[in-house]
């Protein structure tokens, strides 16, 4: 899991992610040490239309692996906020690293692996390469409020770091097709098209149709 991070107060228990194709998995996230005002959950959705970004001192961020549960619980509790309509006070995004306060505002998932649950799989390395040499992103979240920062910019980026050194040559990511701030995201960070989700899937699994984004990594032996 990868982790983006702001500082601000809180704790956090335990939480951990899995996904069953997967034989390695880490979180990324986003941190920041300055405290920010967010909106309750509810509000945000319903004002993030007409509301403006909130700016951030980019100095203050930090962008890692996950390293402790306090930061997978706080991860997991952002991803909560991102993607369900629950009050905000019941999910703290909010851990302590070190003595210092920090607010997760962005994370996403990077797993080793030759396919994603219910996802179309990518089709490069072939052979048993692709055992080990292969990867996803999921679970791809930036706080509302703090949306058009480059948030995402910079945990895509720092997973594509993370995914080299585990000797990863090919990274893919799904997107729905018409979530086109994230296939700009996706496509500004180096992304290509390659396959796209057959419609009779997405209709029995009741979501939106998917497309394929793919990236080649060069080895770390190559850099």
């Amino acid at each position: 899991m990868a982790l983006l991070s702001l500082p601000s107060p809180s704790f956090s228990p335990y939480c951990v992610s899995i996904s069953f194709s997967s034989w390695r998995q880490s979180s990324v996230a986003v941190t920041t040490a300055h405290p920010i005002r967010f909106l309750p959950v509810a509000a945000a959705i319903t004002t993030h239309h007409h509301q403006q970004s909130i700016p951030i001192d980019k100095s203050s961020l930090i962008v890692a692996e996950t390293a402790s549960e306090d930061q997978l619980w706080a991860a997991a509790c952002l991803r909560v906020r991102s993607f369900y309509d629950f009050q905000a006070s019941s999910y703290g995004i909010q851990f302590t690293d070190n003595g210092e306060d920090r607010l997760v505002v962005g994370t996403l998932d990077l797993n080793q692996c030759l396919w994603l649950p219910e996802e179309i799989a990518g089709t490069k390395p072939e052979g048993i390469e692709a055992d080990f040499a292969r990867a996803y992103l999921s679970n791809v979240c930036v706080a509302r409020e703090l949306h058009r920062n480059g948030l995402g910019y910079e945990i895509v980026m720092k997973s594509k770091i993370v995914a080299q050194e585990w000797g990863i040559t090919d990274l893919y990511v799904h997107v729905a097709v018409d979530n086109e701030p994230a296939k700009n995201l996706y496509m500004k960070s180096g992304f290509v098209h390659e396959n796209d989700e057959p419609a009779w899937q997405a209709r029995f699994l009741d979501r939106p149709r998917r497309i394929l984004l793919w990236i080649g990594l060069p080895c770390t032996n190559d850099l």
